[in-house]
Protein backbone atom coordinates (compact mmCIF):
# COMPACT_ATOMS: atom_id res chain seq x y z
CA UNK A 1 0.00 0.00 0.00
CA UNK A 2 2.28 2.84 1.06
CA UNK A 3 3.96 1.64 -2.61
CA UNK A 4 1.25 2.79 -4.40
CA UNK A 5 1.87 6.21 -6.15
CA UNK A 6 1.52 9.90 -5.02
CA UNK A 7 -0.70 10.58 -8.13
CA UNK A 8 -3.28 8.59 -6.47
CA UNK A 9 -3.74 10.38 -3.62
CA UNK A 10 -2.96 13.81 -4.15
CA UNK A 11 -5.08 16.97 -4.34
CA UNK A 12 -5.70 18.42 -7.82
CA UNK A 13 -7.94 21.75 -6.45
CA UNK A 14 -5.04 23.20 -5.24
CA UNK A 15 -5.40 26.96 -3.92
CA UNK A 16 -2.20 28.74 -6.18
CA UNK A 17 -0.91 32.26 -5.87
CA UNK A 18 1.48 34.40 -7.94
CA UNK A 19 4.25 36.80 -7.21
CA UNK A 20 2.30 40.13 -7.82
CA UNK A 21 -1.02 39.23 -5.54
CA UNK A 22 -0.38 41.43 -1.88
CA UNK A 23 -0.06 39.57 1.50
CA UNK A 24 -3.06 40.85 2.62
CA UNK A 25 -5.22 38.92 0.21
CA UNK A 26 -3.04 35.87 0.36
CA UNK A 27 -3.92 35.47 4.13
CA UNK A 28 -7.35 35.96 3.31
CA UNK A 29 -7.23 33.46 1.04
CA UNK A 30 -5.44 31.02 3.41
CA UNK A 31 -7.91 32.37 6.22
CA UNK A 32 -11.19 31.32 3.95
CA UNK A 33 -9.83 28.26 2.73
CA UNK A 34 -8.35 26.75 6.20
CA UNK A 35 -5.11 26.18 4.44
CA UNK A 36 -1.85 26.54 6.48
CA UNK A 37 0.11 27.57 3.17
CA UNK A 38 -0.03 27.36 -0.93
CA UNK A 39 2.15 27.20 -3.95
CA UNK A 40 2.89 30.45 -5.85
CA UNK A 41 2.88 29.74 -9.39
CA UNK A 42 4.08 31.88 -12.62
CA UNK A 43 1.54 32.63 -15.71
CA UNK A 44 2.77 28.75 -17.53
CA UNK A 45 1.65 27.11 -14.32
CA UNK A 46 5.17 26.34 -13.28
CA UNK A 47 5.70 26.18 -9.55
CA UNK A 48 7.61 29.09 -8.15
CA UNK A 49 7.51 29.06 -4.74
CA UNK A 50 5.86 28.17 -1.93
CA UNK A 51 3.97 30.41 0.95
CA UNK A 52 3.51 29.15 4.65
CA UNK A 53 1.16 30.62 7.64
CA UNK A 54 4.70 30.94 8.87
CA UNK A 55 6.14 33.41 6.35
CA UNK A 56 2.56 35.24 7.26
CA UNK A 57 3.12 35.11 10.89
CA UNK A 58 6.81 36.49 10.54
CA UNK A 59 5.33 40.08 9.32
CA UNK A 60 3.70 40.18 12.94
CA UNK A 61 6.41 38.62 14.83
CA UNK A 62 9.41 40.27 17.02
CA UNK A 63 12.49 39.69 14.68
CA UNK A 64 15.92 38.66 16.29
CA UNK A 65 18.28 41.18 16.19
CA UNK A 66 22.10 39.57 15.16
CA UNK A 67 23.72 38.34 18.23
CA UNK A 68 27.07 40.11 19.09
CA UNK A 69 29.66 38.49 21.24
CA UNK A 70 32.24 40.58 23.29
CA UNK A 71 35.49 38.92 24.03
CA UNK A 72 38.59 40.23 25.20
CA UNK A 73 37.12 44.25 24.13
CA UNK A 74 36.18 43.26 20.91
CA UNK A 75 32.44 42.96 19.80
CA UNK A 76 31.91 40.87 17.38
CA UNK A 77 28.81 40.15 15.39
CA UNK A 78 28.14 36.36 14.45
CA UNK A 79 27.00 36.32 10.60
CA UNK A 80 24.93 33.66 10.59
CA UNK A 81 22.68 35.48 12.86
CA UNK A 82 23.20 38.61 10.61
CA UNK A 83 21.98 37.17 7.48
CA UNK A 84 19.18 35.45 9.67
CA UNK A 85 18.22 39.23 10.43
CA UNK A 86 18.19 40.58 7.41
CA UNK A 87 16.32 37.52 5.87
CA UNK A 88 13.48 38.12 8.36
CA UNK A 89 13.70 42.07 7.85
CA UNK A 90 13.08 41.91 4.18
CA UNK A 91 9.84 39.12 4.49
CA UNK A 92 8.62 41.41 7.44
CA UNK A 93 8.63 44.31 5.07
CA UNK A 94 7.19 42.28 1.96
CA UNK A 95 4.01 43.58 0.43
CA UNK A 96 3.81 41.03 -2.25
CA UNK A 97 3.56 37.09 -2.21
CA UNK A 98 7.18 36.93 -4.53
CA UNK A 99 8.61 38.85 -1.56
CA UNK A 100 7.38 36.44 1.01
CA UNK A 101 7.11 32.88 -0.70
CA UNK A 102 9.86 30.73 0.27
CA UNK A 103 11.70 30.25 -3.65
CA UNK A 104 13.12 26.88 -3.18
CA UNK A 105 10.04 24.42 -2.47
CA UNK A 106 10.68 20.76 -1.95
CA UNK A 107 8.63 19.36 -4.57
CA UNK A 108 7.85 15.47 -5.75
CA UNK A 109 6.50 13.78 -8.93
CA UNK A 110 3.12 11.90 -9.43
CA UNK A 111 5.45 8.75 -9.87
CA UNK A 112 6.70 8.58 -6.31
CA UNK A 113 5.09 6.67 -3.93
CA UNK A 114 3.31 7.47 -0.69
CA UNK A 115 6.07 6.02 1.40
CA UNK A 116 8.69 8.35 -0.85
CA UNK A 117 6.42 11.16 -0.02
CA UNK A 118 6.30 10.56 3.64
CA UNK A 119 9.93 9.81 3.91
CA UNK A 120 10.43 13.56 2.33
CA UNK A 121 7.95 15.48 4.32
CA UNK A 122 9.71 13.84 7.50
CA UNK A 123 13.13 14.46 6.44
CA UNK A 124 12.86 17.95 5.08
CA UNK A 125 10.18 18.56 7.73
CA UNK A 126 7.73 20.28 5.44
CA UNK A 127 3.89 19.38 5.99
CA UNK A 128 2.66 19.19 2.09
CA UNK A 129 4.66 18.85 -1.38
CA UNK A 130 3.45 20.58 -4.69
CA UNK A 131 3.26 17.47 -7.10
CA UNK A 132 4.83 18.68 -10.38
CA UNK A 133 5.28 17.09 -13.50
CA UNK A 134 8.69 17.06 -15.67
CA UNK A 135 8.41 20.56 -16.51
CA UNK A 136 8.05 22.05 -13.06
CA UNK A 137 4.48 22.73 -13.88
CA UNK A 138 2.10 22.13 -10.66
CA UNK A 139 -0.58 19.21 -10.79
CA UNK A 140 -1.58 19.07 -7.72
CA UNK A 141 -0.56 18.58 -3.72
CA UNK A 142 -0.02 16.58 -1.24
CA UNK A 143 0.12 17.33 2.76
CA UNK A 144 0.78 14.74 5.75
CA UNK A 145 -3.03 14.64 6.04
CA UNK A 146 -3.02 12.81 2.75
CA UNK A 147 -0.81 10.55 3.26
CA UNK A 148 -2.39 9.32 6.93
CA UNK A 149 -5.72 8.82 5.71
CA UNK A 150 -4.38 6.65 3.10
CA UNK A 151 -2.32 4.73 5.47
CA UNK A 152 -5.03 4.39 7.61
CA UNK A 153 -8.10 3.86 4.94
CA UNK A 154 -5.66 2.25 2.53
CA UNK A 155 -8.17 3.53 -0.58
CA UNK A 156 -7.15 6.38 -2.92
CA UNK A 157 -10.16 9.32 -3.00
Amino acid sequence: MPNDLVGQIMSTDVLTFHTTESVPEAAQALVERGFDGAPVVDDGGRLVGMLSSADLMLQDSNLHLPTVVAMFGVTVELPLSNRRFDRELKKALASTVGELMHDDPVTIRTDASVRDAATLMHDRNVSRLPVVDADGKLVGIIGRGDVLRYLVGGDAE
